[in-house]
């Protein structure tokens, strides 16, 4: 191709061999064009000097590239173009073969001929517990963090608004928040907080700073009310009374979560009751 594309545009070109010219010396750098036009076996010989030569009276640039050879560097496989001709060798059944379900459609998901399949072949392990809460833990390293960056003030109630409002915990509380006990000893000042769950080692380093922490009970209603108040002004509805704990939580919460957030923490009268009595 582009022996043809080099030789019709040199014919197409300016380039014409003069007979009616006077010969002249040519130079050895002539030689190869005059044996580059032999091997495209021009047609017309006679159009040639008599010492064999020719004579340029002027060439055109040609360029070998033109739009539909231009072809990326990287090497890809061309796509199989099935049920387009018996010559790309997927033509006619497109290589499903002849009838069955297999050359209609396909299987149904997880069917393997007949045997049992993988999902009744293995038995069942564990169950799913509808009933489970699952809890944002939070350290105390990262509240004393926040503290010391005047994030959090720390002579106010710190609740789990607080903390999502200041990034301590994510913006998706699905159950509460639960407060750990990492980073305790970071803790040097009394704070007081209110959470769904703590631990034990948690509720001792804030209590041994002289602060305080309260488990509250919130149901999904509650939370959305005490996180995004704003999306009860918006549909123009009150905010909902706070929900008792059921039976079974009785003995992990210490009391109602309150609504709208409060800024105040509830004392422990039960730990108020007992010091009575030996104060008197």
């Amino acid at each position: 191709m582009i022996r043809r594309r080099l030789f019709s545009s040199l014919l197409s070109s300016t380039l014409i061999l003069n007979t009616r010219i006077s010969a002249k010396p040519i130079s050895h750098a002539l030689i190869p064009s005059f044996q580059l036009l032999q091997s495209l076996q021009c047609p017309n010989p006679n159009n040639y000097t008599s010492n064999g030569a020719f004579w340029f009276v002027g060439i055109r640039g040609y360029s070998l590239l033109s739009l539909n050879d231009l072809r990326d560097k990287v090497p890809r496989k061309q796509k199989t173009r099935k049920g387009r001709g018996i010559g790309s060798g997927k033509g006619k059944t497109a290589g499903r073969g002849h009838k069955g379900q297999k050359a209609r459609g396909t299987m149904k998901f997880g069917f393997e001929g007949g045997q049992t399949p993988m999902r009744r072949r293995l038995p069942k392990r564990g169950f799913k517990n509808p009933f489970s809460l699952t809890f944002q833990p939070v350290g105390l390293g990262k509240i004393a963090k926040l503290i010391n960056e005047g994030k959090i003030d720390s002579h106010e109630l710190i609740t789990m608004k607080t903390l999502k409002d200041t990034g301590a915990i994510g913006k998706q509380i699905k159950d509460g928040v639960r407060l750990m006990g990492r980073g305790a000893d970071q803790i040097k000042w009394p704070i007081h907080l209110e959470v769904s769950r703590v631990t034990v080692r948690a509720k001792q380093a804030v209590e041994a700073a002289g602060g305080s922490v309260r488990r509250v009970h919130y149901n999904k209603l509650g939370f959305r009310a005490l996180l995004k108040p704003e999306w009860f002004e918006k549909k123009g509805r009150l905010l909902p009374k706070p929900a008792r704990p059921p039976p079974k939580l009785k003995d992990k919460v210490d009391s109602i979560g309150r609504l709208p957030a409060p800024t105040k923490p509830i004392p422990f009268y039960a730990e108020e009751k007992e010091a009575a009595p030996t104060a008197a």
